[in-house]
């Protein structure tokens, strides 16, 4: 059976274009750093380079479960569609909210639970001898539990996105909720480098208390 994170995961990824309050329960992901404009070659970079080791460890997880009888017996699905880029966002220029050079950002691909981080650095030797990317080295494998948040799905331009802040900060203030921290997630649920401005369709959240 394969996990899809569309169809058996709806609290997490069905979201409306109403703000919601959701509970997150602790992740893994294989993650990167980076600072600056998005639009910029070496977020791309970073983004290719979490991509590179996202399928290896799917397939290394598929070849497990199909070839190790005693292993299977372990886990409930045998393969999984890969999870979205999501990034958690902030910046050194509180001044400024909207300039993209002082953007910081931790982009990343969330794993299944039953994903280890043994799977991942057995992965990760095997993409560095077959498919080397230079940034492979700055991709670390780790948890975040987000908690309590507030979530809404932002259709549209990146560039729009305040506008639907503005949404979810209202929403706290009258459920008598705030911010616990500056930094927000955003979660890509399409291929940005393939969708007009207008239809791509993001995920924001941010934690709640």
């Amino acid at each position: 059976m394969k996990h899809e994170w569309k169809k058996h995961e709806r609290e997490l990824y069905g979201v409306k274009d109403k703000p919601q309050i959701v509970t997150v329960p602790r992740q893994s992901f294989i993650m990167i750093k980076g600072a600056g404009d998005p639009n910029d070659e070496d977020f791309s970079e970073r983004v290719g380079a979490l991509y590179a080791l996202a399928y290896p460890i799917k397939f290394a997880f598929k070849s497990l479960y199909n070839n190790d009888k005693e292993q299977r017996a372990l886990y409930e699905y045998g393969d999984y569609t890969v999870y979205p880029l999501e990034g958690v966002w902030t910046t050194s220029n509180t001044d400024n909210l909207l300039d993209k050079g002082c953007f910081q950002y931790t982009i990343m691909i969330r794993q299944p639970a039953y994903i280890t981080k043994a799977m991942f650095e057995a992965a990760l030797e095997v993409t560095e001898k077959k498919k080397p990317h230079q940034l492979l080295n700055e991709i670390i494998f780790d948890t975040i539990e987000d908690g309590k948040s507030i979530q809404m799905l932002h259709t549209g331009s990146f560039d729009d996105e305040p506008a639907s802040f503005a949404k979810m900060d209202a929403f706290a203030k009258g459920n008598g909720l705030e911010r616990t921290n500056h930094f927000h997630r955003e979660i890509y649920l399409n291929d940005a480098r393939k969708t007009k401005p207008e239809k791509r369709m993001t995920i924001l959240r941010y934690q709640v208390q």
